[in-house]
């Protein structure tokens, strides 16, 4: 039961970015596990370059540059961003898009909370459309030595076909797309583990055990996780019943790729995010549903960030006709009444 006063103290904006971090680390620490220490390497670079483009960009606007860059909200779209690139990325290619998160995406729109659009993932969609191959260049997990990927981070020669492959999504769809007689078929490949990518699972139990202590500690509520994981079960899991030959079925779904990383960071930004209770829910399920799409049927093996942008676009008109109704008042939203 909670006790009088009512009245909390605002939480600092520093705050909830450094809880957000905390809990990044489950996820980043089975990443460093399975698939490599490169990637601390990238988010270093990312981490340094968002903060100085952070100080940088705030001065030229004549604004204060000391608590807008320790607020950590530059570092939190650092290593968004970073995880969701392959961890052999090239030094430019992280601090490229880094930068156009920092400055063309949160700053070009005034600043902190000021962003129609998910800064991460404009970078993400910006890099995979101007540099494909680089963004596809993914190392088997636990098979690329520390000093080759941070040669290849540092700019070491990339001709790397015989030690990258696809993701798991890229797998499947390309096998299936190759003729292949069904969905397990696929799977039997050395590309897969028990649920989806090899050692991607992990990493995915990292990415929830975090989200589990942002919903704890109230960082975030429930109903963009739930409803993004529940679509994307939902609506995966009617096509893999209707033929599991030719569709993965949902565990494949939400355990393989960025699902769960989006689950609890992404989609629940709440600068870019419909903000209503109600739209909240059918924001993150217009993400899945978009998503599967992608990962089904699209040119690009994941579709996340694209269904964010897609979704940040109906964010004023989701918000909107979803206003709960005025205390007082029959029906409808918002507005007085006599």
């Amino acid at each position: 039961m909670i006790h009088s006063p009512y009245v909390r103290k605002p939480v600092s904006v520093q705050r909830v970015m450094g809880l957000v971090l905390l809990a990044l680390l489950p996820g980043i620490a089975a990443y460093v596990w399975k698939v490599g220490a490169g990637v601390l390497v990238n988010l270093a670079i990312g981490t340094l370059t968002a903060v100085a483009a952070e100080a940088l960009v705030l001065r030229l606007r004549r604004r204060p540059v000391g608590l807008a860059v320790t607020d950590l909200s530059a570092v939190v779209t650092a290593w968004l961003v970073t995880l969701c690139f392959p961890p052999i990325v090239p030094w430019w290619l992280t601090m490229s898009a880094v930068l156009v998160a920092i400055v063309a995406v949160k700053h070009l729109y005034g600043g902190l909370g000021q962003n129609p659009f998910n800064p991460a993932m404009v970078a993400y969609c910006v890099m995979i459309v101007a540099f494909p191959a680089l963004m596809s260049q993914w190392p088997p997990a636990g098979q690329l030595p520390f000093d080759t990927q941070l040669g290849l981070i540092l700019g070491g020669a990339r001709d790397i076909d015989g030690i990258t492959g696809a993701t798991a999504l890229d797998a499947l769809r390309t096998g299936l797309r190759g003729g292949a007689a069904s969905v397990d078929t696929v799977l039997q490949s050395p590309a897969f583990g028990f649920l989806g990518g090899r050692g991607w699972e992990w990493i995915s139990v990292g990415y929830v055990a975090g989200g589990l202590f942002l919903l704890a500690t109230r960082t975030i509520t429930w109903h963009m996780p739930v409803a993004f994981i529940g679509a994307l079960a939902v609506i995966s899991g009617l096509f893999w019943l209707a033929d599991p030959a030719r569709f993965a079925s949902p565990l494949f779904h939400l355990a393989t790729g960025g699902a769960m990383l989006a689950a609890f960071f992404i989609v629940t930004d709440p600068v870019s995010g419909a903000t209503t209770p109600r739209g909240k829910l059918i924001f993150a399920a217009g993400i899945a549903l978009i998503a599967w799409l992608i990962r089904t049927f699209g040119a690009y093996p994941e579709g996340i960030a694209f269904g964010v942008l897609l979704m940040n676009i109906c964010v004023p008109l989701i918000d909107m006709k979803t206003q709960p109704r005025v205390f007082g008042h029959r029906g409808g939203t918002g507005g007085g009444g006599q």
